[in-house]
């Protein structure tokens, strides 16, 4: 699976995707990150890519025709590493790649649209920023706007790593072990580890008794309750 990160701020994917369990997954192969800062695409020598916004308002809005060259040209990359690959080229017009725009007011990404995501071999994203991208290109690429949550952001970028994180720990060999899926087993939001006894400002904190009784059922419903209440 490749994601493709249009962004200003490329040093903010890659200082993540490059560490922990994504940095491991793409250097096993099993991931691909690639980032395109958005001003080369600008078609100006200023490598402007924002304009004030129509009908009045604070903050600037990011240009349209620069974020739908960034797109097509990595639609294009696509198309040709697919022909090299001896890919039919009818299949590759069929099966176009994801386009996600970040939006605070795009639809909530959730867990169970991570696990789909995960589905697509190609998945563009591209990081919203300032007062947000004009509405054309969305219509144009055919995009969908996803929000990571009912809150505002200074930019995509954050939520983009959300994006990516959530949907490569679905994306099988990534995270090694499907136990690690936390989603896939009863799990609580309360977890506990060494030592079983906690002395803080002379009061005793214990581990709960049931976790240390080796009765998996008990274990799993305490959980289980825990997690639901």
């Amino acid at each position: 699976m490749t994601f493709h990160v249009i962004t200003l701020f490329p040093e903010i994917i890659e200082a993540y995707t490059n560490t922990s369990i994504l940095g491991r997954a793409v250097k096993q192969k099993k991931l691909n990150i690639k980032t395109y800062q958005l001003r080369k695409f600008a078609g100006n020598k200023w490598g402007k890519v924002d304009e004030r916004p129509y009908g009045g308002g604070p903050g600037m809005v990011l240009r349209a025709e620069p974020v739908i060259r960034a797109v097509e040209k990595i639609k294009e990359q696509i198309a040709r590493a697919k022909r090299k690959q001896d890919y039919d080229i009818m299949i590759y017009r069929k099966k176009q790649p994801k386009v996600i725009l970040t939006s605070a007011g795009g639809r909530p990404f959730t867990n169970a649209y991570a696990k789909k995501l995960s589905k697509e071999k190609e998945v563009i994203i591209v990081c919203g920023r300032y007062e947000g991208i004009d509405a054309r290109a969305k219509k144009i690429l055919k995009a969908e706007e996803i929000s990571v949550g009912p809150y505002i952001l200074t930019g995509g970028e954050v939520p983009a790593l959300v994006i990516i994180d959530a949907t490569a720990r679905q994306v099988p060999g990534v995270l090694g072990k499907f136990e690690s899926l936390e989603e896939g087993r009863i799990a609580s939001h309360d977890v506990f580890t060494r030592p079983e006894v906690l002395k803080v400002k002379g009061k005793i904190h214990r581990v709960p008794k049931i976790l240390l009784s080796g009765h998996h059922a008990k274990i799993d419903a305490l959980r289980s309750k825990r997690r639901s209440g």
